[in-house]
């Protein structure tokens, strides 16, 4: 038999924005895996649209380069709290964890909820302290940071002796010691000019290579032993089904070789593997035979889940099954019942909803899918409005037309029967002349405050507040900070009910009818009214179309012409001025909406609109 291969697995863990994806190109580009004319894509590991879109990664991705004979796989993870779930399977999978750090943010809250995971798992992690050509750049109080945070985490010895590397992940290059990049002058426009060319360091990411290969023992020989494979993600292809990815820990896997699957409920089931992929590169590699250590995509097994150990029947050894954090939020997606339902999508029935629905179950674990009382109406939990928006802009993408509820938190019960709700800490840093406002709104919102520091005219506050609480408040947030303020949360814990949280404070404005919105209309509205629509825009009976100044809601005509009369003409609307009107992606819609309102998404729009239609009807369920 040919010798084994070196294989060590890495993951790149971090908070949003520090630079992940961005190092993964970094790798797949000096690697070679890209041929010299081929057009490379930046974050080429982000590969959803909406990932692109949004600059974040959502689903973990995995790919592979070689150096020096090792074979590296590397996992790219989400950032994204609400993508946890993804982040605590791949723990399992990988040898050790690049953790990215910012050179001027420090480590954030996301930081230490995947350093803690990888802790748990007994991984010594590599730190690379990134951006460091920022420049408000402050690497050595960034270091000591991070090491108080693996102290606060319960770091062995040998974790707290972590290898230090610092980078520019955007220019591809990676150094032992900050001051080999200082030959190169930064931040000049679109050119990097050279001080120091005959420098001759910090061009490459070559010191991250040498540090993984000397850091990590490559994966112990254990080809002859039983195979053992646990899936940790799923895949799917439309011509081969569901596919189970994973990592080999003893033996090897074949085409074609009979298997049992160790089930969640401790049955074994027998069943045969059709094809064997493994990654060289981004691209996916049909082989006939893999050997333990390296990470692999088997095809074959329709039912194969998450955590279910993939063995032999005449010595099996299942593995631990795999713990997932429970949703903290649900919303009910319902078909769109509207007077413009169906006039844009291709999905429209229930059915068509509760197919999608099943098919991201097949690779969305994080989710939940419930259904109720009506065949209309599914509910669906997950980790946050993130998670949800994200599946629900993806349908509305595909075609599909549906209504969606209000998110409401879902609430636990302790053993003495007390109502448990989920808290997250948020960490919030704004110009000091806009904090005081901040304080007031998440006090009103049961928030507790942590800790407060200050430093170049910017407050940083840490609060711990009710999920409940700080549903609808990002938008405002915005508007309190002028845009200038950055928040962060993150899932804590669950902790005793905190009482009632204000609603939104401000009614809204409902179209009497439906028709077509005039200027002349929506000019005579605006003064009582910020308007969510322009003239020209389609409206029905019992569409929002605004929000009220005042805290109830106001039935409004946006339809109303001007009358012609002899003395005047009914054109000439040159002079009216309209204010610009509110736009709402998505996420922000679904926080604006109370109890008594839902979400119309559809592929070319989202409108807001009161459940009850009809203004006598809604005074009668009112009474």
């Amino acid at each position: 038999m040919a010798k084994k291969q070196k294989i060590i697995n890495i993951a790149v863990i971090a908070h949003v924005d520090a630079g992940k994806s961005t190092l993964v190109d970094a790798f797949l580009n000096q690697s070679g895996v890209f041929r010299a004319n081929e057009e490379v894509v930046d974050c080429v590991m982000d590969s959803d649209d909406i990932e692109r879109e949004r600059g974040i990664t959502i689903y973990s991705k995995n790919c592979s380069v070689m150096h020096d004979d090792v074979k590296i796989n590397i996992v790219d993870t989400p950032g994204h709290a609400d993508f946890s779930s993804e982040v605590e399977r791949i723990m399992k999978t990988v040898d050790t964890v690049i953790l990215l750090v910012d050179s001027s943010e420090g480590p954030m809250p996301q930081t230490r909820f995947v350093l803690n995971k990888s802790l748990e798992k007994g991984l010594n992690p590599i730190l690379l302290i990134n951006k460091i050509d920022k420049k408000d750049a402050r690497i050595d109080e960034v270091v000591d940071e991070v090491y108080e945070l693996f102290m606060d985490l319960n770091a062995n010895d040998k974790q707290l002796d972590f290898p230090i590397l610092y980078g520019i992940a955007r220019q591809g290059i990676v150094v032992y010691d900050p001051a080999d990049v200082a030959d190169i002058e930064v931040e000049t426009g679109d050119q990097k000019v050279e001080k120091n060319p005959q420098g001759g360091k910090g061009k490459d990411i070559t010191p991250l290579f040498e540090t993984i290969i000397k850091h990590c023992e490559a994966y112990p020989d254990l080809t002859e032993e039983p195979l053992q494979l646990q899936v940790s993600t799923l895949g799917y292809d439309d011509y081969i089904g569901r596919l189970g990815i994973g990592r080999i820990t003893k033996g090897t896997i074949k085409t074609g070789q009979a298997v049992a699957v160790a089930k969640a409920d401790g049955s074994l089931v027998q069943r045969k593997i059709n094809q064997v992929f493994v990654y060289r590169g981004l691209k996916r590699i049909p082989v006939e035979e893999a050997e333990c250590g390296d990470i692999v995509v088997v095809a074959g097994i329709a039912d194969i889940s998450i955590g279910e150990t993939i063995t032999v029947s005449n010595d099996p050894q299942p593995m631990e099954m795999i713990h997932i954090e429970p949703p903290t939020l649900s919303m009910n997606f319902m078909v769109n019942k509207s007077p413009f339902a169906g006039k844009v999508g291709k999905y429209v029935t229930s059915r068509h909803i509760k197919e999608r629905l099943e098919k991201e179950l097949e690779v969305n674990v994080g989710l939940v899918v419930e259904e109720t009382d009506s065949t209309d109406v599914f509910k669906v939990s997950g980790r946050g409005e993130l998670h949800l928006s994200i599946l629900i802009e993806n349908m509305r993408r595909e075609g599909y037309e549906l209504a969606v509820s209000k998110p409401e938190v879902i609430m636990h019960r302790n053993e003495h029967g007390k109502k448990l709700e989920p808290m997250e800490e948020v960490i919030i840093s704004v110009p000091d002349e806009y904090s005081g406002s901040v304080i007031a709104k998440l006090n009103i919102r049961k928030g507790i405050m942590k800790e407060m520091s200050g430093d170049n005219g910017y407050s940083k506050l840490v609060y711990l507040v009710p999920t409940r609480g700080l549903l609808g408040y990002r938008s405002e947030f915005i508007n309190d900070t002028r845009g200038e303020g950055t928040m962060v949360r993150r899932f804590d814990s669950f902790d005793e009910y905190k009482g009632e949280i204000p609603q939104r404070i401000n009614g809204v404005a409902i179209a009497q009818e439906a028709g077509i919105a005039t200027g002349y209309a929506l000019f005579n509205i605006q003064e009582r009214v910020q308007m969510f629509l322009e003239p020209g825009t389609k409206v029905y009976e019992g569409m929002i179309v605004g929000m009220n100044s005042r805290n109830d809601d106001m039935v409004v005509n946006p339809c109303k012409a001007k009358k012609a009369t002899n003395m005047r003409a009914s054109g000439n609307d040159d002079a009216i001025k309209l204010s610009p009107p509110r736009e709402f992606t998505l996420e922000e819609a679904l926080e604006f909406v109370n109890d008594d309102e839902l979400v119309e998404v559809v592929p070319d729009d989202i409108r807001l609109r009161k459940k009850v239609l009809n203004e006598l009807e809604r005074r009668r369920s009112g009474r």
